[in-house]
């Protein structure tokens, strides 16, 4: 099979080949957000769903936009991404949770990556590590253009990808907030799964890439208040949304 084929047919795992999303696409790890993002929309439909990629694509202010949910982690993040870019996709936006690190982001609080520390291995079967996990400038701005419309508060910063969930979380075995320090010292912002591998794999086939996270309360510290997670969680979609719009206005949907 030539690299042509590969890139012509429909796509083994995400199920869609090309004409089936929009330039930009946005990939939460939750499928359910597929769904948030559809109802955010002015008009959205279903492409396609098999395993945990599920593809909605529709228009927003007369702007295509899509959404693929990757599962959780890596490698399937990594698989979902190969074959959105095989079909089209030149925007990667990813859109999420995270476990925050630093004292001073609150819930609601958007944080915009600028890079990732590689604390995973799947980007490792791509290249070595000196490569570095950078998110792409233009869609950065895209994000912070889009926080400010919307009067979110954001942070710009590094994120720390890996790929044990558990190990450094306060259900962990052992003392995680002794693992986390030297991070938390060197001012990464906050934990998640998969943003170094999605900037590695965008990066070495020249598409954009970006990640916009809803924080929660430092999962260092104990809170007793209750966080609204689903309204914060829709108001980074929103972002998310936005700056694809903004994306489209720049010429960068192409």
């Amino acid at each position: 099979m030539t690299s042509q084929d590969i890139h012509s047919e429909k796509q083994h795992h995400i199920d869609m080949q090309k004409g089936d999303v929009a330039p930009t696409v946005l990939i939460p790890g939750d499928p359910g957000r597929v769904e948030l993002f559809a109802s955010l929309m002015d008009e959205a439909n279903k492409v396609a769903e098999k395993r945990e990629y599920i593809t909605y694509t529709g228009k927003k202010d007369g702007v295509p936009i899509s959404c693929t949910s990757t599962g959780l982690g890596c490698p399937p993040t990594a698989i979902g991404v190969e074959e959105l870019i095989r079909i089209g996709a030149r925007n990667i936006i990813r859109i999420g949770t995270c476990g925050a690190i630093q004292p001073f982001l609150e819930p609601g609080h958007m944080i915009i990556a600028t890079g990732a520390v590689r604390g995973e291995h799947t980007s490792e079967e791509f290249i070595n590590m000196e490569y570095p996990a950078v998110a792409d400038y233009r869609i950065v701005r895209a994000l912070v253009d889009a926080c400010e419309k919307l009067h979110l508060p954001y942070h710009l910063g590094i994120v720390r990808s890996h790929d044990a969930f558990y190990l450094e979380s306060p259900w962990a075995l052992g003392d995680y907030r002794k693992r986390l320090q030297p991070w938390v010292d060197m001012g990464v912002l906050a934990l998640e799964n998969e943003s170094s591998a999605i900037f590695v794999i965008s990066g070495m086939q020249g598409v954009r890439a970006g990640t916009i996270l809803a924080s929660g309360y430092s999962i260092l510290e104990e809170h007793e208040e209750k966080i609204h997670e689903e309204e914060n969680i829709r108001k980074m979609v929103s972002a998310a949304i936005e700056a694809a719009k903004l994306l489209h206005e720049r010429g960068l949907a192409e």
